[in-house]
């Protein structure tokens, strides 16, 4: 009997038990439409941050300071201040590195922000002018923080759009004042909303020149009594070159610091993905694992109906074999009827883990939307092993019906 007829034989059995058949199917429909969705989920939220990632520029290498030593105990990293803005200056000198294209140092600083009734606690961010490039934020009204704020210590800020509306709603930001830790300052713009990212949300955040929040809002300073940054974002011109750059700009450093040992750390955008991708890729494996115990139970009501089916049709089988079907015969038709079930659910499944996929996109969560991505491997995996379980847990009772004596088979009732 070839394959043809077997597939025949399970589709005509299917359809004579239809209610059976679909209450058979509808774990593995549930367990593959978990999977889809889950990892549909996933995939999503690796894209997005890998996007986010990217949004913040490109061929970006982030300079920050070390780890400080206190009672012979290392610090975490960064609370080691040695890195300054001579340092950022020395390395945009294009005779020290010709091929970085822009440097912005940048310091940070938490403060509660007052307008009027209205407060916000959030990030307070000195910049320079070339931040906005380096990092690629736009303005939406008003205007960016120039070298004359930066050279003056101006009580200026630009407001992210969520301070901005938080503080100022439905109204006119520009040319406003507020106060940060009682100190009044003069909004000049307003950024255009970049959105959450893997560093923090983006659009919650005050920037001011970097001099102002080093005198003012953090004095922070060396151990020579310098003003320090906590980080250096270095724009590199060529992707390929980010190597030899993070090799010069160390050099450059150690150098200044007169230090044998690094007292700083360069990181890159491919570090924070490959970070971020490794993270993100174990939680989808592990959502897709949780997903899948639900195709191992209904591989267990495959197994359990198929035996019942066996039982059913014992005489059938018995009639079979004394007209001359072989045992494997008998074993290709009941693996070929599990297998198909399993399919036919698993199919079912894709298309519904597909329908809650973009039911799960359309979601508004807290103001943002959690993209789903669906991608060919894990329909073929979610497919795949709905098949693999069908041929597993079909094994047993398929080997069961082979295994009947036709006279016993026969004398059954």
């Amino acid at each position: 009997m070839d394959v043809v007829e077997s597939l025949r034989l399970a589709l005509r059995a299917l359809q004579a038990n239809k209610l059976r058949s679909a209450l058979t199917m509808l774990g593995i429909i549930i367990g593959v439409s978990a999977v889809i969705t889950l990892m549909s989920v996933g995939n999503g939220a690796s894209l997005r941050i890998t996007n986010q990632i990217q949004s913040m520029g490109s061929n970006l290498l982030f300079v920050s300071p070390g780890a400080a030593q206190q009672g012979g105990v290392r610090q975490a990293a960064g609370t080691q201040p040695t890195l300054t803005l001579d340092d950022a200056d020395a390395i945009a000198n294009p005779d020290n590195l010709p091929m970085v294209t822009g440097v912005a140092p940048e310091m940070n600083s938490f403060g509660q922000v007052v307008a009027g009734p209205t407060n916000v606690n959030t990030r307070i961010l000195g910049v320079t002018p070339a931040y906005q490039d380096v990092r690629k934020y736009d303005v939406a009204e008003g205007e960016f923080i120039s070298e004359q704020n930066v050279q003056a210590r101006s009580l200026v800020v630009v407001l992210g759009s969520n301070v901005a509306e938080t503080l100022f709603p439905g109204g006119e930001p520009v040319g406003q004042t507020l106060k940060i830790n009682r100190l009044t300052f003069r909004v000049i713009g307003v950024l255009a909303s970049k959105g959450a990212q893997a560093m923090g949300n983006q659009d919650d955040i005050v920037m001011a020149p970097i001099t102002t929040v080093q005198q003012r809002l953090n004095r922070q300073r060396t151990v020579a009594g310098s003003a320090v940054v906590q980080t250096i974002n270095v724009q590199v011109a060529d992707g390929t070159n980010m190597q030899q750059a993070t090799e010069q700009i160390a050099e450059l450093l150690r150098e200044r610091h007169h230090v044998a040992q690094d007292d700083f750390t360069i990181s890159s955008q491919e570090d924070l993905l490959a970070v971020v991708q490794q993270i993100t890729g174990i939680l989808t494996l592990l959502l897709g694992a949780i997903a899948g115990i639900s195709l191992v139970v209904g591989g267990i009501g495959i197994m359990n109906i198929m035996l019942v089916s066996v039982t059913e049709r014992t005489r059938e089988i018995g009639i079979r074999k004394a007209v001359g079907a072989k045992r494997n015969h008998i074993l290709a038709q009941f693996l070929v009827e599990a297998v198909v079930v399993s399919l036919v659910g698993g199919g079912a499944g894709v298309l519904l883990g597909a329908g809650l996929s973009s039911l799960i996109a359309s979601i508004d969560f807290g103001g943002q939307k959690l993209p789903t991505v669906i991608t060919a491997d894990s329909v073929l995996l979610a497919t795949g092993v709905s098949a693999a379980i069908g041929l597993f847990f079909g094994i047993y009772p398929a080997n069961r019906a082979a295994s009947l004596s036709p006279i016993e088979a026969l004398r059954y009732e």
